[in-house]
């Protein structure tokens, strides 16, 4: 099945022994603790404990032993319960500087030193009848990506615990209208997992300054193992940021959604003083053939997946999060500089700890990589991946112009040409044979093998809010016809076959003022303001109603490309419009037969319809209950979603 396996590029790590096998993790009791670090180059290895997170002098420094394949053992038979402790490794006749090792659970501020910690007693009560969702197919989830900070810090969220992951299941919070924030919200928006940004220990945030305002969005990764310390209540206490974390995750449980991490195995914050090249320099990175850090990432550096301990890595890292705390799922950065046998390793072995747990991530990569294109979990290579999904560029630039520039515009602005793109993404990028592919915008063949492993978009964190775009795009618009974009765009998201992707606050028309790359701009730009409810409650409600005619009508989410194929047929095409049926009580929905018209022209649609048929959607309105009977034709307002049914 998988073309990554076939390829193998000779290098000089390759003559290291790897013991794949080994359990590398800190391993604790009362009675004793044992140490292990993996380090074939390393002459020496230093274990020094210390009584903080950070300051003082190490109380104790302890030799360990080399033992088989580059381990290196230590046993230290008393109760270190709570002890903090660095590994120092000598390579080459040099030191270099203290590591918390890369297999480190907890650390303390700044992630500088790692402690000796009985993980269970961290666990909040009822942990171990915690559960996430369950999931049958990917298609199913409707997925919602926000970062830790901007639910909760904007004073109108109502917060107690602002910026914090305790604040984000804080029940019970309202604008001053009485309108619900945070927790609340999501689950009334009826959403059925969070994504959250990068919510591991990331570089960038200073913990021992937390007065002093601060942002990122965290992909510049310092320990993969262990939850950022600025989102709890006490960075210096390593517990705490554990128990935090775990009481955020049930949380989410209790009110019945899922938690996704996004994670960046792809490179590190460091290059240099890395974690990773604290204890084994360059192995864990590729390099260009002249030796250099290769730099697919475009953030100086790249990680070599396919070299054995690395693979072990990602995929001890994922399953320890998974098991741990219980993850639902995983959004991979730049997931095509990681090769396709390590991916589809990882996802066979996180589908045992969770048959449900969802996985997919960025099929592209930021720069150049020697790992060939073949061996890639490129977009392109989807179809070889067995449990992940891919995002849809395609149908993201198709619907709102390219991100790349701010002026293009998409279907939904007047752009030319976008019929056939739009089509592609509606039946989730598997092949159909009402989708001509030389007049898709990226793709030349169909990438999916399956629709749930097209990921449906139209923004997320990065480049312009989606209502930013429509703005720059079309500066004469006026407030309604923006928003009736910005309607129509979604809705092609959320009636498309592939797996639905939102961005929190577009159900609130969120602005960045115009900002594009807001990784480390202030909380003003970044923070979601409650106060947009209370303006555009119609916006919110729209999408609402959507989300829960997706959820009652499995016609839109079909499991498989056959289903597609003989359930999905396009019925009008031309510029500016595109309708499809959903015939047959497809994938066995109630209704019998379903149409529905994306318009993005500035003027009505006149269609002549056979037999008699109710409206579901029009307009602004989404009724599946109580619709108006309609026959022999019906009018599709400019810009926007028609949706029709016979049952």
């Amino acid at each position: 099945m998988n073309s990554g396996t076939l390829w193998a590029q000779s290098h000089p790590f390759d003559q290291y022994p790897t013991p794949v096998e080994a359990n590398l993790w800190t391993e604790y009791t009362p009675a004793m603790t044992t140490f292990k670090l993996w380090s074939p180059v390393a002459e020496e290895v230093v274990l020094k404990l210390y009584d903080k997170g950070n300051g003082g002098a190490a109380r104790e420094k302890l030799e360990m032993q080399k033992g088989e394949k580059g381990l290196w053992l230590l046993s230290v038979k008393k109760d270190l319960q709570g002890v903090y402790y660095t590994f120092h490794v000598k390579v080459g006749g040099h030191w270099l500087d203290e590591t918390p090792g890369i297999y480190a659970t907890a650390v303390g501020a700044n992630g500088q030193r790692a402690m000796v910690l009985d993980l269970a007693s961290t666990n909040p009560k009822g942990w171990e009848n915690d559960k996430g969702p369950s999931v049958k197919t990917l298609n199913e989830v409707v997925l919602w990506e926000a970062h830790v900070r901007d639910l909760t810090t904007h004073p109108s969220s109502g917060s107690t615990q602002p910026g914090k992951f305790l604040g984000l299941v804080e029940t019970g919070t309202k604008t001053k209208e009485g309108l619900a924030t945070g927790i609340d919200h999501i689950k009334d928006l009826g959403v059925t997992h969070i994504h959250l940004l990068p919510a591991f220990d990331h570089r960038s945030i200073d913990e021992t300054a937390l007065d002093k305002p601060q942002f990122n969005w965290g992909y510049d990764p310092q320990n993969y193992n262990v939850p950022e310390g600025s989102y709890s209540s006490d960075p210096y206490r390593a517990e705490v940021r554990i128990k935090e974390f775990k009481q955020m995750v049930k949380g989410f449980h209790d009110q019945g959604l899922g938690v996704v991490l996004d994670v960046v195995y792809n490179h590190t914050g460091l290059t240099k003083g890395s974690n990773f090249n604290l204890e084994f320099p360059d192995y864990y990175y590729r390099q260009t053939p002249d030796g250099k850090y290769s730099d697919a990432s475009a953030c100086g550096n790249e990680t070599a997946s396919e070299r054995a301990m690395m693979r072990k890595f990602i995929i001890e890292s994922c399953k320890f999060w998974a098991s741990e705390y219980h993850l639902d799922g995983f959004r991979f950065d730049l997931m095509a500089i990681h090769d396709l046998e390590t991916m589809n390793q990882l996802s066979a072995e996180l589908k045992k700890i969770n048959p449900s747990i969802i996985l997919y991530g960025e099929g592209w990569t930021a720069g150049s990589s020697p790992l060939p294109d073949h061996a890639k979990a490129l977009k392109a290579n989807t179809h070889q991946l067995a449990h992940f999904a891919a995002f849809s560029d395609d149908l993201r630039d198709a619907v709102k112009g390219s991100v790349f520039d701010e002026k293009s515009r998409g279907f939904v602005s007047g752009a030319k040409d976008t019929e056939e793109s739009i089509k592609f993404g509606v039946v989730g990028s598997v092949p159909h044979p009402q989708v001509d592919l030389q007049k898709v915008n990226y793709s030349k063949a169909f990438w999916a093998r399956e629709p749930w492993q097209a990921l449906s978009y139209v923004s997320c964190h990065d480049n312009l809010t989606l209502f930013d775009k429509l703005k720059v795009s079309h500066p004469k618009a006026s407030p309604e016809q923006l928003r009736k974009m910005h309607l129509l765009a979604s809705a092609i998201v959320l009636t498309s076959q592939g797996t639905a992707f939102l961005h929190a606050g577009e159900e609130l028309l969120r602005t960045k003022n115009g900002e594009h790359n807001s990784y480390n701009l202030p909380d003003a730009v970044n923070q979601i303001n409650w106060n947009w409810k209370v303006a555009h409650l119609q916006v919110f409600t729209y999408y609402k109603n959507l989300i829960a005619l997706r959820k009652a009508h499995p016609a839109f989410r079909m499991p498989t490309t056959e289903l597609v194929n003989k359930h999905l047929e396009f019925k009008t095409t031309f510029p500016g419009l595109v309708g499809y049926q959903l015939k047959n009580h497809a994938y066995g929905d109630a209704w019998k037969n379903i149409l529905v018209y994306y318009n993005g022209r500035e003027t009505s649609a006149e269609i002549r319809v056979n037999g008699e048929w109710t409206v579901a959607a029009e307009g602004e309105t989404i009724t599946p209950q109580a619709g108006r009977k309609v026959k022999e034709k019906v009018t599709v307002p400019p810009v926007s979603m028609f949706i029709l049914y016979q049952e």
